[in-house]
């Protein structure tokens, strides 16, 4: 580049590049967690429709609904950044339906905090997912998305090998209007190929 472009445009030529922002760090929720998963899963029931609840829940019902997820030895991540380990988002699987016949699948949950989005947390939460589901010995992973709208959710699950199953209209009606929800299907090693051995191994 000669001296005569260089002054054209000073900024694009010789600002320093801004640094890409690290990748996050994926490690399982604590206890210590709560508090900055509540208050994410919080600002999306209040501002967005990835949730249908109306009301937040408590933290003490949020912390509930951790233990409960626990106890049945599913995973439940979060996704943190920088050296204070900032938390950008979190990920669980719950089971699909309590009904023993759907004992083979479950149902992923992602919620990313706005300082987190565009930094790839979602996709990065998915794929942990994906692969621990895989781990437990399930055969499908739904994602019950709210919105049809909510073309980030969408694009992430596509990235990590979801495919759209189907699309329930107008199924909800949050903030004065009807909402969409967006069956995505993930399915793992020999999905219906093959006829298990047992229960997934966790639940033995």
């Amino acid at each position: 580049m000669n001296a005569e472009t260089i002054a054209a445009h000073p900024a694009r030529s010789l600002a320093t590049p801004a640094a890409e922002p690290a990748s996050p760090a994926l490690r399982p929720s604590t206890d210590a967690d709560l508090p900055a998963m509540h208050a994410i899963y919080r600002h999306h029931v209040m501002t967005g429709l990835a949730s249908f609840e109306d009301e937040p829940p408590s933290l003490e019902e949020f912390a509930q609904r951790r233990a409960a997820v626990l106890a049945l030895g599913l995973p439940w991540l979060v996704a943190t950044a920088g050296e204070g380990g900032e938390i950008l988002g979190y990920a669980y699987l719950g089971l699909y339906r309590p009904r023993s016949a759907y004992r083979y699948t479950v149902e992923d949950s992602v919620y990313v905090a706005p300082q987190g989005v565009g930094r790839g947390v979602g996709r990065r939460l998915i794929a942990a997912l994906v692969e621990q589901a895989a781990a437990l010995g399930y055969r499908q992973v739904l994602a019950v998305i709210g919105d049809s709208g909510n073309l980030a959710s969408i694009r992430a699950h596509a990235a990590c090998g979801f495919r759209e199953a189907g699309r329930l209209e107008a199924i909800g009606f949050k903030f004065g209007r009807w909402v969409d929800s967006v069956i995505m299907q993930r399915t793992l090693a020999d999905g219906a190929e093959t006829i298990p051995s047992g229960p997934p191994a966790h639940r033995r």
